[in-house]
């Protein structure tokens, strides 16, 4: 595994927060995190509902996860970014290996940020979109 490719203020948040105990748990490893971009993958097995189905849930904490991760990278040491709203529609079904979310930013402002989390199965097909909407609040 390569080390993941982080911005200076990434670095920063990552030593400052940590990935979080509900991300460990679901296996979330970021690879590449910045306010304007952030990647992280996540195993399907131990994720699943009964079906054998990547849980919908999951597809929302790998969203939550990236987009708050980078809307923190965004507010830097004097603030901290906490989610507001987020919503996911699901396209397809992950059923082994590992889905990659790719977090995108829609707009960083003062008060708040919107990303879009684009999931796809090891094959390239999207299975799930996420928005999230963070807002910065001064420490």
């Amino acid at each position: 595994m390569s080390e993941p490719i982080l911005s200076d203020e990434a670095k920063l948040v990552a030593a400052r927060r940590g990935i979080g105990d509900l991300a460990q748990k679901m296996g979330i490893e970021i690879l590449e995190l910045s306010a304007e971009r952030a990647i992280a993958t996540m195993p399907v097995e131990g994720n699943t509902q009964p079906k054998g189905l990547l849980h919908g849930g999951a597809y929302l904490v790998l969203g939550e996860t990236l987009g708050s991760f980078a809307a923190n990278v965004w507010a830097g040491e004097e603030a901290y970014a906490v989610g507001i709203e987020i919503s996911a529609s699901h396209s397809k079904s992950a059923t082994k290996g590992k889905v990659t979310g790719v977090a995108t930013a829609i707009s960083l402002g003062k008060t708040l940020t919107v990303h879009e989390i684009v999931v796809t199965n090891e094959a390239g097909e999207r299975c799930s979109t996420v928005r999230i909407t963070n807002l910065i609040r001064k420490n």
